[in-house]
């Protein structure tokens, strides 16, 4: 969806009048659903911990696993990118510095004159909110847990309370955007972790709903009825194509105007709340009923775990990374000027040069990284997860 909207707007199909155009300048919607996707799988050992489930998980392990994960491909393309098109900059170290730990989005004056990155980058806006969650999740979890453990032992009272705090950190991102549209910088502000919490806080309450689930499951005598969230989470998986055409609609509403033109456009306080909220709707209605789903659920089994799916969903990471290098390459080699280009021919050869490069960056780099990481677990002792919940 992003690589699409990328490859749209540099071809300047954006810029025309017409329902399509308008659909595909949403394309962004990868953001909120990439947002609530990592507080979905990231807090859900947490909340396991917060029910009293099993033990914390270790901040130092977490975030060392979580820097494999992160650096080293985006460094590869921080290197080529600079290469390529930073020349005059190669001797900053100022600029390698931030580039490198992924805090040039707190500079309020960066040479390249914008808050996306340097070319070949303006996607990496998003990677440095994803590190700022990932730095900034223990300490998060950390307030939940001692919030919920407030309602006694009682695993459903800590659950409320769970969602209950996941609001308020809904709450803050709402009133931070509505702060930020009141700004003259928002293009800047509009960059940090605060204004997407909402979206990750979906993806948590998300986890925190699963692990109830089976909470309830296992404290369940043989023979005894369903428990009511595991009835929840069963409806919601068995619905799953109710909820992604109210995905898909929700996507429309997006794309008209009541979502502003961009968001690097001044827009009204109206329309930044709705932005958000239309935005994180359209993540939860298309990631609740996979995340609630049991593991062998028939359609997004074969929906989503396919071979192929599976596949793209290995190198995703890296398609993220190399999307805007594919597409420059591809635009310099055919000589297109800025902004225009043939959408029906150059999305599908962008598609298929992005998934060779990242199948490269992905075998070359980041399963060597991943391989390096699995040892150093196995040579630590692993805490022990509660039985019943997803590990």
């Amino acid at each position: 969806m992003v690589l699409l909207f990328h490859v749209a707007a540099s071809t300047g199909y954006l810029t025309r009048q017409g329902a399509l155009p308008s659909l595909l300048s949403r394309g962004e919607i990868g953001v909120p659903i990439f947002f609530t996707l990592s507080g979905l799988l990231l807090y859900r050992p947490w909340a396991a911990a917060a029910l009293g489930l099993r033990p914390a998980p270790g901040t130092g392990g977490y975030l060392w696993k979580r820097a494999l994960r992160l650096l080293p491909a985006y460094w590869a393309l921080v290197v080529v990118t600079m290469v390529m098109y930073a020349e005059d900059h190669l001797t900053d170290i100022w600029t390698w510095l931030s580039l490198a730990t992924l805090t040039y989005s707190y500079d309020p004056h960066p040479w390249w004159n914008n808050y996306l990155g340097p070319n070949g980058m303006g996607q990496i806006w998003s990677l440095t909110v994803e590190a700022a969650f990932y730095v900034a999740l223990p300490f998060l979890a950390f307030l939940l847990r001692l919030w919920a453990k407030r309602a006694g032992e009682d695993v459903g009272a800590r659950a409320r309370r769970l969602l209950y705090g996941l609001g308020g950190y809904s709450l803050i991102s709402m009133v931070y955007a509505l702060g930020v549209s009141y700004t003259s910088n928002e293009g800047f502000y509009g960059n940090w972790l605060p204004r997407y919490l909402i979206w990750f806080a979906i993806g948590m309450a998300l986890a925190v709903v699963s692990v109830w689930a089976h909470a309830e499951s296992d404290q369940s005598p043989a023979g005894e009825g369903d428990r009511p969230v595991g009835r929840f989470c069963r409806t919601v998986a068995a619905s799953w194509g109710m909820c992604w055409i109210t995905a898909a609609l929700l996507y429309c509403v997006s794309s008209t105007p009541l979502t502003g033109v961009s968001r690097f456009i001044a827009a009204s306080a109206w329309t930044t709340e709705l932005h958000i909220v239309l935005y994180g709707l359209v993540a939860a209605f298309l990631i609740a009923p996979v995340a609630l789903a049991p593991a062998d659920h028939p359609a997004t089994r074969q929906i989503l775990g396919n071979r192929v799916m599976a596949f793209l969903g290995k190198i995703s990471y890296s398609v993220f990374l190399w999307q805007f290098v594919v597409i420059y390459v591809w635009f310099d080699i055919t000589n297109h000027p800025p902004f225009t280009g043939n959408l029906l021919v150059d999305f599908p050869v962008c598609t298929l040069l992005t998934v060779g490069v990242s199948t490269l960056s992905y075998y070359l780099i980041e399963s060597p990284v991943r391989r390096l990481g699995t040892r150093r677990r196995t040579s630590v002792r692993r805490q022990p997860v509660g039985d019943g919940v997803p590990g």
